[in-house]
């Protein structure tokens, strides 16, 4: 009870540091046990989600479980473990892809950033094939993990859930990948897919593992698709703002250089918000079937009462979800 009043308190200074958001704020129950599987990289919206998931964590409504990279490109680790060790939380397990396939991508901007970041900021591992195994990193932690009670949040691509789920027994659990999510994963929240139909980059960049994952994931889907955070702009009052030695607004900054003067689009932040949040009260949801259609990655929504999928309807407008999610993009680290 007194553990939970205090979480109440530092959530309701963190709103006060920040600014009031516009969209109401739910009252604050247990944290959530969340998995962030990211390809930080090829954009820098990532490095506002993570921003965004730090925040909630301050404030007692999540626990990050782990950081794992879809990303084989050797910058992206590092760039995660400066972001969790900026946020004050260091020893957050990170992994990486080590089957073969997937993707290696790096940033697409003239300014390298993800070269950047880790040359300025602390961090421990000096690329990312040297990470552990992300399967081995899900295996270990989901079975440690109460029944139903973990939430994997994707805002990359597919391939560790892939390899997942296809993976057999081992050293941590007897039970096959697909028995250990069925049994200890909650739900999955993805920044994946163009709704109703068409093709989308998280999907289309591993169109393989996306197919799996679309075909066998056992537990509830819900997508964010590239329409809902397409429309919301975030970050100028983050570039704008009066701070020194902080990743987050560097990420952004070196990166509104190029052409970002309005805000850059926030795909990756509402999925990390509803993974954490849920979606009420900010979208409304259709249950469907999600369908990776052809080798291309497009992809299919069909809707269905008894669907195991959800994809996100806009609901609270554009603008005011830009408010709310730059204010938690703005937190700075809480001393420990």
């Amino acid at each position: 009870m007194k553990k939970s009043i205090l979480f109440t308190c530092l959530a309701v200074l963190l709103a006060a540091c920040s600014g009031k958001p516009t969209v109401p704020e739910k009252a604050i129950a247990r944290p959530v046990n969340l998995i962030l599987d990211t390809d930080l990289g090829p954009d820098y919206d990532d490095v506002g989600a993570m921003a965004l998931m730090h925040a909630l964590a301050d404030s007692g409504q999540v626990n990050v479980l782990a950081t794992v990279s879809s990303n084989k490109d050797e910058h992206v680790v590092p760039c995660i473990e400066v972001l969790n060790t900026y946020f004050n939380r260091p020893d957050i397990p990170v992994g990486a892809p080590k089957s073969e396939g997937g993707v290696s991508l790096t940033t697409w901007h003239k300014t390298k950033w993800t070269e950047e970041l880790p040359a300025r900021y602390p961090h421990k591992t000096a690329k990312t094939s040297d990470a552990p195994d992300a399967v081995k990193v899900y295996r270990r932690i989901l079975s440690a993990q109460p029944d139903s009670s973990v939430v994997v949040c994707t805002i990359g691509f597919f391939t560790n859930l892939k390899d997942l789920l296809l993976s057999g027994g081992d050293e941590f659990s007897p039970l096959s990948g697909r028995e250990l999510v069925a049994k200890k994963v909650k739900r999955l929240v993805s920044m994946a897919g163009l709704f109703p139909e068409g093709k989308e980059f998280n999907v289309y960049c591993d169109t393989p593992a996306s197919r799996v994952v679309a075909e066998q994931w056992p537990t509830e889907i819900i997508f964010s698709g590239f329409e809902i955070g397409n429309v919301i702009f975030t970050g100028k009052k983050l570039v704008q703002a009066d701070v020194e030695n902080s990743p987050v607004k560097d990420a952004y900054s070196l990166c509104f250089a190029e052409g970002d003067p309005d805000g850059r689009m926030s795909w990756d932040l509402t999925a990390v918000l509803v993974a954490v949040k849920g979606y009420e009260p900010y979208y409304n949801v259709v249950r469907g079937t999600f369908r990776v259609v052809n080798d291309e990655g497009a992809n299919s929504w069909t809707p269905d009462e008894k669907g195991r999928d959800l994809r996100l309807v806009e609901k609270v407008p554009a603008a005011e979800m830009a408010v709310l999610i730059e204010n938690y993009m703005m937190h700075r680290p809480v001393s420990k």
